[in-house]
């Protein structure tokens, strides 16, 4: 059903033509970009099928121990690289919600931080879930399908919250985050089998060099996909994961089909 919505979504605006191909005589400036949180703007013209979709970076597996860092205190690793810049330096802005409509105060992100809901501290080390939401688009001017993240935040996973459930600490705009990284190359995606290879975080998320699980796609109800799983499923944490799996298989599939029309 997926995979039909998005063909029949391509066909109808595919009729519409490529203004961003030949624009008006008013120029670039006349097409609406999004400046305010992509680190990549995509001018609005240009997107022929988008949708919304949020993923998780669990950091640590394997494949994301580069993000992780090294060591039992992970200070090398992107969780405390974020703290210092919003904490130490004041070098990026940090929000209470996904609208960036309540900014936070250092003092309530360092709260938010540190403190499990039974008021323990906790470690760095057990902050290793990050979540953000990006738009998957196909950019009919360049002919290439492209990632267009929005938004970092940084979750406290239940296990570490008490099990009181899992909390937010805070929303990062994607373009302040990647701004700041890509000139703080002491703040790296390490390179374990190649030291001399080491990453800036902005590289490292422009080559995707990381793994993640989808959670949510745009639907009708805004609902979690394991909210989307049978209450009477013997496995419903399995089954989410698998929902959201074939998910990415069907985003494959419909980027395979783009050049066999």
């Amino acid at each position: 059903m997926l995979l039909i919505i998005m063909a029949a979504s391509l066909n109808v605006l595919a009729q519409g033509g490529a203004t961003s191909v030949n624009p008006s005589g008013n120029g670039d400036s006349q097409f609406e970009v999004d400046t305010v949180f992509s680190a990549h703007p995509i001018r609005e013209d240009d997107k022929m099928y988008q949708i919304g979709v949020w993923r998780r970076i669990d950091l640590r597996e394997k494949y994301n121990h580069p993000l992780y860092g090294s060591g039992d205190v992970k200070e090398d690793g992107i969780v405390n690289h974020i703290y210092k810049a919003v904490v130490e330096e004041n070098a990026i802005e940090v929000f209470a919600d996904e609208e960036f409509t309540e900014p936070l105060s250092i003092a309530d992100f360092q709260n938010n931080f540190w403190i499990a809901a039974n008021g323990d501290s906790i470690f760095k080390k057990n902050l290793y879930y990050i979540d953000f939401r990006e738009d998957f688009i196909f950019d009919k001017h360049h002919s290439q399908v492209k990632f267009d993240i929005k938004y970092l935040e940084l979750v406290m996973p239940s296990e570490t919250n008490s099990n009181a459930g899992q909390k937010s600490i805070a929303f990062i705009r994607y373009k302040d985050f990647y701004e700041y990284f890509k000139d703080h190359p002491e703040a790296k995606w390490l390179n374990y089998k190649n030291t001399s290879k080491h990453l800036t975080y902005s590289q490292a998320f422009d080559l995707r060099l990381f793994k993640s699980v989808v959670r949510k796609y745009s639907n009708a109800n805004d609902a979690l996909i394991a909210d989307m799983v049978d209450l009477d499923h013997p496995n419903p944490e399995l089954q989410a994961f698998l929902d959201g799996l074939e998910f990415e298989y069907e985003l494959l599939e419909w980027e395979n089909g783009l050049w066999e029309w």
